[in-house]
């Protein structure tokens, strides 16, 4: 059970973030909104404006009272987001407004490949050579690795940690009563390593391995992840991991899917259950699709159109229970959590 102090504690640093992040977001919105469509009727506007400020807020506030409640039962340590001191968030929040207007100008060219180059070609795949988001470098750079958590979490408006937590409750239901010490863990496109840090604040005895394509990311996740032993850093694609079958009793994934065309999805669904033992536990997280939460389709169908995220649409009809079922997952559990949707799956 929590302490009083804790629920204080949290609730103030949940809402200092989502203030913060909200303002950041605010604040740019003039940058990154696309013109309406002209000649639009009353019903398409209201359909294309969403669910408005007030039913987000009641959303994220469900969000924030579910991660408090899974720390209460213990599930997960109480959360605490590392976002780094003053100095950071202020040197962060700097060049994220200095890079806005950049991104703007990029969109309004439709540059959206300024990163591809026939060298980059020969190692990497060329879904992977976009400036997603519009944002300066790619997933390529140091530049862009150190500044993407700022800009996730100013697009979630703060609340990008709270989802992830939510995939260490199915790990930690399945490794209970399971000496953890026995156990690893592989995360797909890890990214910064924001996920593996809870991971190893929630289960430190448990072997990870995170991998990702781009190694400057992932240079940022060992930054990141620098108190924490027990963590290999591989980098791999999704859809060739340099694993063994049956290597991994759990295998998570976060906000992948939607960035990598259709036929990759399905070889990467693959992957996961090549690698994972049997009754191994895949946990995989993305973005809500269209008609799981019918009042934010709009936001989600606005999504592609004022970033550059070229399979976004695609990812939105996805039928992600045939995915993994073809890929000799069974499909367990498929939930919204706020703007993401969590899949829990077992390899047969």
């Amino acid at each position: 059970m929590l302490r009083p102090i804790d629920r204080v504690d949290y609730t103030m640093r949940q809402m200092a973030r989502v203030g913060w992040y909200l303002g950041h977001y605010f604040a740019s919105q003039r940058f990154r909104e696309a013109p309406a469509p002209e000649a639009e009727t009353e019903q398409e506007t209201s359909r294309r404006s969403g669910p408005g400020l007030a039913r987000i807020l009641e959303a994220m506030g469900a969000l924030f009272a579910r991660d408090l409640a899974n720390a209460d039962r213990g599930l997960y340590p109480p959360p605490r987001d590392h976002d780094g001191n003053l100095a950071t968030l202020i040197r962060r929040s700097r060049r994220y407004f200095a890079d806005l207007p950049v991104a703007a100008e990029r969109k309004s060219q439709g540059r959206g490949t300024e990163v591809y180059s026939p060298e980059l070609a020969e190692d990497l795949p060329a879904y992977f050579l976009q400036n997603f988001h519009f944002q300066t470098g790619g997933y390529l750079t140091e530049e862009s690795a150190e500044l993407y958590d700022m800009q996730v979490e100013v697009l979630f408006s703060g609340t990008a940690n709270a989802m992830r937590r939510q995939c260490l409750v199915p790990i930690a239901e399945y490794m209970s009563g399971k000496d953890q010490r026995k156990l690893n863990l592989l995360d797909v496109a890890c990214g910064t390593g924001r996920f593996v840090r809870f991971v190893k604040q929630a289960f430190p005895r448990l072997a990870v391995t995170a991998s990702d394509l781009s190694a400057a990311y992932l240079e940022e996740a060992r930054a990141h992840l620098k108190p924490y032993r027990g963590i290999d850093y591989k980098v791999a694609k999704a859809e060739s991991l340099p694993f063994a079958d049956g290597s991994f009793d759990i295998v998570t994934s976060i906000y992948l899917f939607h960035e990598v065309p259709p036929p990759v999805r399905r070889e990467i669904a693959r992957e996961f259950a090549r690698v994972l033992k049997p009754g191994g536990l895949l946990v995989f997280m993305d973005s809500l699709q269209t008609g799981d939460t019918p009042e934010f389709d709009a936001m989600l169908e606005s999504f592609p159109a004022n970033f550059h995220e070229p399979f976004y649409r695609s990812y939105l009809g996805e039928n992600l229970r045939r995915i993994f079922t073809e890929a000799g997952l069974q499909v367990i559990d498929t939930e919204p959590v706020f703007l993401s949707k969590r899949v829990v799956a077992i390899k047969h």
